[in-house]
């Protein structure tokens, strides 16, 4: 299979999608817009995963699991997010299959195994956990309960592409009850800064931190907090949302506690998630015309060894220099693959390791064998340089370290150069078409006229940025008074 990947200026969904497939990342399954993620692709997913888990245990939440199914009833409790993903969900109507008398060999849908309440497949799971939260909290004593899952959920898009939109997908979902609205908002602004501080220095990935207008809000929630990414080719990703939900879960399923007073009161709540989409935004942001590019903290192998070599004998006495500096670098917790692969010569594994975004090669032959020094090549700028074999592990621990914010450091300038201030609709959909990214507009307020301004442009209003100062102005649209900018974008 050719290499060779369609240039990002050419066709950027289409280098997207190549990518994707030939770095081994992900393919497309037998099941109409799911999935198979492949072990690589995987590896880094368990990399978020891990860096993830690790933060939400910090901040005080523990892991659960609850049922894929939700039975209808209960779906149907809290009547806006039902509502918000009615036409998302797959649902289960039957228990069994049996042999179709008209077509031997063929299996039919036993009309007798009609479930007596037809199942939801979870689109998320405040219905289902909810109404086991009944069952967990009576008294003051039991809060704040601090819950995490990580799960698949389904939701039934008709338009998918690998990782940035799929039928089935992984994420994680957080669920806390609170016995206050101060302490429930204050959860929900805490995981979205979460989000914001894994974004930023494990995917070095610049986010904005907002909150998303009510249109736009969660189906089911009083608050969305959000963080938004800005992508290559100047379309925005929502990378994580944390939302406060008041307490309409908890009185959709009748959650209350006894407050230290003694007088019954609800609960408050917040449901907090990010997902497989996270492939999408790090492939997105940092990946080349020669393909992926990883930041070191979350690469499976942040540093690959490819021997050069003619004959078993050289490789042989390349052996014993090249598992020193595998130790070494083990003792500075950096991850390595030595690639002595004898069915490639080396620049076929360069070219792989180059398409696969490992951070580091270090190249090491006979010649520099008797020198003292190997060659090393980075990924992201694609610069090589020689350097001795002499404290070679802290030198690599150093380099990556630099490799990881310059990525960070390359993507703000981006989405900084990306974001721009416009005062009129003429300007906006001038920048929106020949420039892209981030436009920074008042915005009068109404739902009217953000729906006019999508149904117009296709561009839609990707957070209320939080760090930004009051400022009073006139409407792009509509030329109302406006006290605050938004950040309008189209997006993923």
């Amino acid at each position: 299979m050719s290499k060779n990947l369609t240039s990002r200026t050419e066709d950027y969904s289409k280098w997207y999608n190549e990518l994707v497939v030939k770095a081994d990342l992900a393919q497309n399954s037998a099941v109409r817009g799911c999935m198979v993620i492949k072990p690589y692709g995987y590896a880094i997913w368990e990399k978020m995963q891990a860096e993830l888990d690790r933060m939400f245990k910090e901040t005080g939440h523990q892991n659960a699991y609850f049922p894929l199914f939700v039975p209808k009833s209960l779906f149907e409790a809290e009547e806006k997010n039902a509502e918000g993903f009615a036409k998302e969900c797959a649902v289960v109507t039957h228990y069994r299959l049996q042999n179709d008398p008209d077509h031997p060999g063929k299996l039919r849908v036993d009309p007798e195994a009609k479930l007596e309440e037809e199942l939801v497949v979870r689109p998320t799971s405040e219905a289902i956990i909810w109404n086991t939260y009944k069952g967990w909290i009576q008294s003051y004593r039991d809060l704040p309960l601090l819950i995490n899952q990580w799960a698949n959920v389904v939701r039934w898009e008709m338009r998918t592409r690998l990782f940035l939109r799929t039928a089935e997908f992984l994420w994680q979902e957080g669920h806390t009850a609170h016995a206050t609205k101060a302490e429930a908002l204050k959860e929900a602004q805490l995981m979205n800064d979460v989000y914001a501080t894994f974004a930023e220095d494990f995917m070095a990935i610049p986010v904005v931190k907002g909150t998303k207008t009510e249109s736009e809000r969660f189906a089911g929630a009083d608050e969305t907090y959000c963080i938004e990414a800005l992508m290559q080719d100047g379309k925005a990703l929502q990378a994580g949302t944390s939302h406060f939900l008041g307490q309409n879960f908890a009185k959709a399923f009748d959650v209350k506690f006894t407050t230290k007073e003694g007088s019954q009161e609800h609960v408050w709540a917040t449901s907090w998630g990010v997902s497989t989409r996270l492939m999408g935004a790090l492939i997105m942001t940092h990946s080349d015309d020669k393909g992926l590019v990883l930041p070191p903290n979350l690469a499976p192998n942040q540093v690959v060894i490819v021997p050069i070599y003619k004959g078993q004998e050289q490789l042989e006495e390349l052996d014993p220099t090249v598992k020193e500096i595998m130790s070494s670098l083990k003792a500075h917790h950096i991850s390595v693959k030595y690639d002595d692969r004898d069915t490639l010569r080396p620049g076929a594994k360069f070219a792989q390791h180059e398409l696969q975004g490992v951070p580091l090669r270090i190249a090491i032959g006979a010649r520099d064998l008797a020198n003292g020094t190997v060659e090393l090549a980075r990924r992201d700028t694609l610069s090589k340089s020689t350097v001795p074999l002499e404290g070679l592990a802290e030198h690599v621990a150093q380099l990556l370290q630099q490799i990881q914010k310059d990525l960070f450091n390359t993507a703000a300038s981006y989405r900084d150069q990306h974001t721009t201030r416009v005062e009129d609709f003429e300007e906006f959909k001038d920048v929106l078409e020949n420039k892209g990214g981030f436009l920074s507009a008042h915005w009068d307020g109404t739902i009217e006229t953000e729906e006019k301004i999508k149904e117009l442009t296709k561009a839609t209003i990707r957070c209320i940025p939080l760090e930004q100062d009051k400022e009073e102005g006139v409407c792009v649209f509509s030329g109302k008074p406006s006290s605050q900018r938004v950040l309008f974008a189209k997006a993923y």
